[in-house]
Protein backbone atom coordinates (compact mmCIF):
# COMPACT_ATOMS: atom_id res chain seq x y z
CA UNK A 1 0.00 0.00 0.00
CA UNK A 2 1.48 3.60 -0.77
CA UNK A 3 1.22 5.60 2.49
CA UNK A 4 1.84 8.87 1.03
CA UNK A 5 -1.64 9.24 0.01
CA UNK A 6 -5.37 7.37 0.29
CA UNK A 7 -8.28 7.04 -1.62
CA UNK A 8 -11.38 8.30 -0.37
CA UNK A 9 -13.36 5.55 -0.74
CA UNK A 10 -10.77 3.60 1.11
CA UNK A 11 -10.86 5.70 4.17
CA UNK A 12 -15.22 6.31 4.50
CA UNK A 13 -14.98 2.07 4.30
CA UNK A 14 -12.67 1.72 7.27
CA UNK A 15 -14.32 4.23 8.81
CA UNK A 16 -17.89 2.80 8.35
CA UNK A 17 -17.19 -0.92 9.05
CA UNK A 18 -15.38 0.59 12.49
CA UNK A 19 -17.65 0.51 15.56
CA UNK A 20 -15.18 -0.19 18.46
CA UNK A 21 -11.74 2.28 18.28
CA UNK A 22 -9.20 2.03 21.14
CA UNK A 23 -7.42 4.93 21.45
CA UNK A 24 -3.96 4.04 22.43
CA UNK A 25 -2.02 6.68 24.42
CA UNK A 26 -5.16 7.99 25.04
CA UNK A 27 -4.69 11.21 27.64
CA UNK A 28 -6.88 12.33 30.10
CA UNK A 29 -5.45 16.05 30.07
CA UNK A 30 -7.93 18.31 27.70
CA UNK A 31 -5.36 19.74 26.29
CA UNK A 32 -4.26 16.74 24.58
CA UNK A 33 -5.43 15.70 21.17
CA UNK A 34 -5.44 11.87 21.91
CA UNK A 35 -8.01 13.25 24.69
CA UNK A 36 -9.93 15.47 22.13
CA UNK A 37 -10.21 12.48 19.97
CA UNK A 38 -11.28 9.97 22.15
CA UNK A 39 -14.52 12.47 22.98
CA UNK A 40 -14.94 13.01 19.71
CA UNK A 41 -15.53 9.67 18.30
CA UNK A 42 -17.61 9.16 21.92
CA UNK A 43 -19.65 12.07 20.41
CA UNK A 44 -20.03 10.59 17.00
CA UNK A 45 -21.52 6.79 18.25
CA UNK A 46 -18.28 4.65 18.14
CA UNK A 47 -17.27 2.59 21.27
CA UNK A 48 -14.07 4.26 22.27
CA UNK A 49 -12.03 2.26 24.93
CA UNK A 50 -9.06 4.50 26.34
CA UNK A 51 -5.88 2.72 26.32
CA UNK A 52 -3.00 3.82 28.69
CA UNK A 53 -0.54 2.11 31.02
CA UNK A 54 -0.61 5.22 33.36
CA UNK A 55 -4.15 5.26 33.70
CA UNK A 56 -5.26 1.70 33.73
CA UNK A 57 -7.47 0.83 36.18
CA UNK A 58 -9.03 4.68 36.17
CA UNK A 59 -11.49 6.54 33.54
CA UNK A 60 -10.78 8.92 30.50
CA UNK A 61 -13.94 10.99 29.37
CA UNK A 62 -15.70 8.18 31.78
CA UNK A 63 -14.59 5.38 29.49
CA UNK A 64 -12.81 2.42 31.65
CA UNK A 65 -8.97 2.74 30.95
CA UNK A 66 -7.01 0.04 29.55
CA UNK A 67 -3.07 -0.44 30.55
CA UNK A 68 -2.17 -2.50 27.03
CA UNK A 69 -3.83 -4.06 24.44
CA UNK A 70 -3.74 -7.53 25.78
CA UNK A 71 -6.03 -6.36 28.80
CA UNK A 72 -9.13 -5.37 26.74
CA UNK A 73 -12.28 -7.65 27.78
CA UNK A 74 -12.82 -7.86 23.70
CA UNK A 75 -11.39 -7.53 20.75
CA UNK A 76 -12.27 -3.41 18.64
CA UNK A 77 -12.18 -2.86 14.80
CA UNK A 78 -9.55 -0.67 14.95
CA UNK A 79 -6.83 1.34 16.79
CA UNK A 80 -5.76 4.51 16.55
CA UNK A 81 -2.47 5.16 17.64
CA UNK A 82 -1.17 8.30 19.68
CA UNK A 83 2.32 6.89 20.22
CA UNK A 84 5.92 8.28 18.40
CA UNK A 85 7.12 7.22 15.24
CA UNK A 86 9.87 5.32 17.07
CA UNK A 87 7.70 3.29 19.49
CA UNK A 88 5.10 2.68 16.37
CA UNK A 89 7.20 -0.72 15.99
CA UNK A 90 6.24 -2.17 18.90
CA UNK A 91 2.75 -1.08 18.95
CA UNK A 92 2.54 -3.34 15.29
CA UNK A 93 4.46 -6.26 17.49
CA UNK A 94 1.98 -5.60 20.81
CA UNK A 95 -0.81 -6.30 17.98
CA UNK A 96 0.68 -9.20 16.26
CA UNK A 97 0.78 -10.99 19.62
CA UNK A 98 -2.77 -10.73 20.03
CA UNK A 99 -5.48 -13.54 20.39
CA UNK A 100 -7.71 -11.20 17.50
CA UNK A 101 -6.47 -9.11 15.46
CA UNK A 102 -8.56 -5.77 14.71
CA UNK A 103 -9.43 -5.00 11.12
CA UNK A 104 -7.20 -1.52 11.33
CA UNK A 105 -4.27 0.24 12.75
CA UNK A 106 -4.74 4.35 12.25
CA UNK A 107 -1.56 6.21 13.05
CA UNK A 108 -2.40 9.54 13.63
CA UNK A 109 -0.92 13.00 12.01
CA UNK A 110 2.99 13.12 11.89
CA UNK A 111 3.51 9.69 12.58
CA UNK A 112 4.61 6.95 10.40
CA UNK A 113 6.73 3.85 10.36
CA UNK A 114 6.40 2.05 6.82
CA UNK A 115 8.26 -1.46 7.97
CA UNK A 116 5.87 -1.62 10.89
CA UNK A 117 2.75 -1.00 8.37
CA UNK A 118 4.00 -3.83 6.05
CA UNK A 119 4.18 -6.29 8.76
CA UNK A 120 0.59 -5.32 9.99
CA UNK A 121 -0.88 -5.16 6.35
CA UNK A 122 0.91 -8.63 6.00
CA UNK A 123 -1.48 -10.31 8.11
CA UNK A 124 -4.80 -8.54 6.60
CA UNK A 125 -4.69 -5.31 8.65
CA UNK A 126 -5.32 -1.87 6.94
CA UNK A 127 -3.55 0.79 7.92
CA UNK A 128 -3.38 4.79 7.30
CA UNK A 129 -0.49 6.61 8.53
CA UNK A 130 0.12 10.28 9.41
CA UNK A 131 -3.83 10.96 8.95
CA UNK A 132 -6.02 12.17 11.92
CA UNK A 133 -8.82 10.70 11.87
CA UNK A 134 -11.21 13.39 13.58
CA UNK A 135 -10.05 15.48 10.50
CA UNK A 136 -10.74 12.58 8.16
CA UNK A 137 -14.09 11.40 9.64
CA UNK A 138 -15.07 15.19 9.72
CA UNK A 139 -14.10 15.33 5.86
CA UNK A 140 -15.84 12.43 4.65
CA UNK A 141 -19.08 11.19 6.54
CA UNK A 142 -21.13 13.89 7.09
Amino acid sequence: MNHDSYDDAYLRGILGETQKIVVLGASPNPARASNMILGYLLHHGYEAIPVNPGHAGGAILGQAAYGRLADLPEPVDMIDVFRRSEFLAGVVDEVLALDWQPKSIWIQLGLRDDAAARRAEAVGIKVMQDRCIKIEHARLMR
